[in-house]
């Protein structure tokens, strides 16, 4: 891999002005203490959470590659130098924008669970949930069919020089960043996880900041697939190997469930935004959520109120809350339970839930309305080319390293766990059914035309994320980097689509760059209030002015990535 060009180092490093619109008698936000700027290209731009795998995007798209090429070799990458956050073992979904037919397409490559496995077959855990790190909550693993099937559709170079550089990299080793290194050290409770040591702790230990990981069984799972393409992982040795893995280890997966497995295309759902156009994708994915939370807000001028007044975070977590009442009663595999999209999306649904907030008191339990415990580690990247096609990509195990269970050098995900063990629930688990999803990529449109690709990773996270950030976009008018380096608040409550559907008042979670006196306030309306315990996400983003023609990319000053272009 090449190294990044010093110009687009100095380019990231620069320091950018960050300012808050708002009440101007107000003491504005504090500014992150470490910023970037937006960096700004003619030709193509990508983002992603490790340079490694940037500079490999670049590449494919300097040698004639489309957005979609630099999308799937980055995601690649990305399985070899962040593996506990993504990987061939996990689920993918992407929004594609396709420049020629002026078409905004959406793939949905989760996998959905194995045809022997039925809800006597598990063993909860005391809470009722599916046990996380067990093989009941694997999932046929989507990611591998999802690259093809974009492929097919959208790509140039061939799917082996996609993959050469990552197979590179798995064999010579890449050195590790700083915030992986931090994650990975986490991994050492996986350790008596069938294959995890083999691969994951070289040396019996999770490696450290600027240690070379070598990752060999991976790279020859990575040549077999671009020899033998998607068959070798869902039909020849691969999934021979699988199959054995999961027998031996007291999982469900088949070759005839693999082989069975094929992503979908899916027509994406949207929502307008004091004009701007939001595209995500249908449920089984949490999408919906983000677009819930929008509908609610464009009720209140929140321009008006500013980011320095306790209301304004009040009303977003308000928000949050009524919209994930109903993710936690209605989202689910829609083809096997009626989810009313229309309705939950719709501006007069959204009127009459914005009704239900207290502007001044936190509501302790949200139910949801009546429409006819949780992490997640996933990496988030996009790409776009000369052409002007753009591609929104997330791509999951789950939790950290999945269930930990490692075969071919990487672990399969534990999405399952995200099931419902009650009959009579919308995401109930059933054989060869969909779990729900949290991972979601998003998009948006100006006046019809393209405008950004965009993400936050982590979770619940995701479609507070992608509020959060739109708003300081369009309500605030933020550049892309400063919309991404804005503090963020998590909140997280029990409205998890694999208990109950009621939320209790579940707790706020801000970055410490909130003001004391804005914590102090959101107290006093009942908020539980913590400070900096939790992931707030990891954002990347591409946008192109439509008048230039010019890319400007942004990446998340939380995590190491970086946004490149040229």
């Amino acid at each position: 891999m090449r190294q990044v060009p010093l110009y687009s180092i100095v380019l990231l490093l620069l320091p950018s002005v960050l300012t808050f619109a708002g009440d101007a008698t107000r003491e504005p936000l504090p500014a992150p203490a470490h910023r970037r700027s937006v960096v700004h290209a003619k030709h193509g731009m990508v983002a992603a959470a490790h340079p490694s795998a940037v500079t490999i995007g670049l590449d494919v798209l300097q040698a004639g590659g489309s957005a979609v090429d630099a999308a799937i070799a980055m995601n690649a990458a990305l399985g070899v130098v962040e593996p506990m956050s993504c990987g061939i073992g996990g689920d993918l979904f992407a929004l594609i924008w396709d420049a020629k037919s002026e078409t905004l397409y959406g793939i949905n490559a989760s996998g959905p669970a194995p045809s022997g496995l039925s809800i006597d077959k598990i063993r909860p855990e005391p809470d009722g949930t599916i046990p996380l790190r067990d093989p009941v909550a694997w999932t046929i693993p989507g990611c591998v069919d999802g690259w093809y099937r974009m492929h097919e559709r959208f790509g140039r170079l061939s799917m082996s020089k996609l993959l050469e550089p990552s197979i590179s990299a798995a064999r010579d080793g890449a050195p590790v960043s700083r915030v992986i290194a931090g994650y990975w050290q986490k991994s050492i409770a996986l350790k008596g996880k069938p294959g995890f040591a083999d691969v994951y702790l070289p040396g019996g230990r999770p490696p450290r900041e600027g240690a070379l990981f070598r990752n060999p069984a991976l790279a020859d799972t990575y040549e077999r697939i671009a020899s033998d393409g998607r068959d070798a992982f869902y039909r020849g040795r691969i999934a021979d190997a699988i199959q054995a893995f999961s027998s031996k280890n007291g999982g469900y997966l088949t070759i005839e469930d693999l082989s069975a497995f094929r992503s979908e295309w899916v027509e994406p759902i949207s929502t307008t935004y004091r004009g701007v156009r939001v595209y995500e994708l249908p449920p089984n994915g949490q999408g919906l959520a983000a677009l819930q939370m929008l509908n609610i807000l464009e009720t209140f001028d929140l321009k008006k109120i500013g980011r320095s007044s306790p209301k304004y975070w009040h009303l977003l977590v308000e928000a949050k809350k009524l919209a994930f009442a109903d993710r936690a009663r209605y989202y689910a595999d829609p083809a096997y339970a009626d989810v009313p999209i229309e309705r939950l999306n719709s501006k007069a649904y959204a009127r009459s839930r914005a009704a239900l907030i207290d502007p001044s008191k936190a509501a302790p339990t949200v139910a949801h309305g009546e429409a006819a415990i949780e992490h997640g580690d996933t990496t988030y990247l996009c790409a776009a080319d000369r052409d002007g096609n753009m591609v929104s990509l997330i791509q999951s195990n789950y939790y950290g390293f999945g269930s930990g269970y490692v075969v071919g050098g990487f672990a399969l995900q534990n999405r399952g766990a995200l099931f419902n063990l009650d009959p009579k629930h919308p995401n109930v688990l059933r054989p060869g059914k969909r779990p729900f999803h949290t991972i979601i990529p998003a998009f948006a449109s100006r006046d019809g035309r393209p405008w950004l690709a965009f993400g936050v990773m982590g979770g619940s996270m995701q479609p507070q994320g992608h509020v959060q950030v739109l708003i300081n976009l369009i309500d605030f008018e933020m550049d892309l980097q400063q919309a991404g380096d804005a503090a963020r608040f998590r909140h997280l409550g029990s409205s998890q689509p694999t208990g109950t559907a009621m939320i209790d008042g579940g707790t706020l979670h801000l970055e410490p760059s909130v003001p004391e006196a804005i914590r102090a306030a959101l107290r006093s309306m009942g908020h539980r209030v913590e400070i900096g315990k939790e992931s707030f996400g990891g954002y990347q983003a591409i946008a192109r002015d439509m008048t230039t023609g010019v890319y400007s990319g942004a990446t998340e000053s939380r995590k190491d990535g970086c946004a490149l272009g040229y």
